[in-house]
C-alpha cells in the first residue's frame, strides 16, 4: 500500500507556487524537511485547529466545506486543487465517450461542488497548489 502512494506524496515548488501531493498527511508534512517552514507553521497554528494530523490532504480537500477554519486559511493562501474527474467527451469520430479529465480549480470552486457530484464524477484529488506570494504575505 505504501509503495502505491509514494508517487502522490511529494513537495515541489517553482517560482510562483508550492505543490503538495494529495496523499500526504499533515503529520508527514510536518516531518518532511523539504517542506517550507512557513507552511509548516501555518499547518501547526491554523489547519490543525479542526483537522487530525493523520488526515491526508486528499481526504480533507474532498470533504471540505466553507464553514471550516482550514478552508478560510487555504483561501488566504490562494489554494488551487488539481483533480481528475470523469466527463463525457467527443471521440475522434464524433461518438461520446466517458473518460477522466485533469482540471485545476480554485479551492472555493471545488468546495462548492456538492459531495454527490464529486462521487458521481469519480473525483480524485491529486494535488494542492499554494501561491508563494500569498504564503509570503500570510502573517503567522
Amino acid at each position: 500500500m505504501e509503495t502505491e502512494n509514494r508517487d502522490y506524496k511529494y513537495f515541489m515548488q517553482d517560482t510562483g507556487s508550492i505543490y503538495l501531493g494529495a496523499k500526504l498527511s499533515y503529520a508527514e508534512i510536518l516531518q518532511d524537511e523539504m517542506v517550507n517552514f512557513k507552511y509548516k507553521s501555518i499547518v501547526e497554528h491554523y489547519i490543525l485547529k479542526d483537522t487530525d494530523p493523520e488526515t491526508t490532504l486528499e481526504s480533507q480537500l474532498y470533504y471540505m466545506t466553507g464553514e471550516e477554519f482550514s478552508y478560510r486559511t487555504y483561501l488566504q493562501l490562494k489554494a488551487k486543487v488539481k483533480i481528475s474527474i470523469l466527463e463525457e467527451r467527443k471521440s475522434l469520430f464524433g461518438k461520446k465517450k466517458k473518460g477522466y479529465v485533469t482540471k485545476v480549480m480554485p479551492l472555493s470552486e471545488f468546495a462548492d461542488m456538492n459531495l454527490a457530484r464529486k462521487k458521481a464524477g469519480g473525483v480524485v484529488v491529486q494535488e494542492l497548489a499554494l501561491s508563494k506570494l500569498a504564503l509570503m504575505a500570510f502573517s503567522v
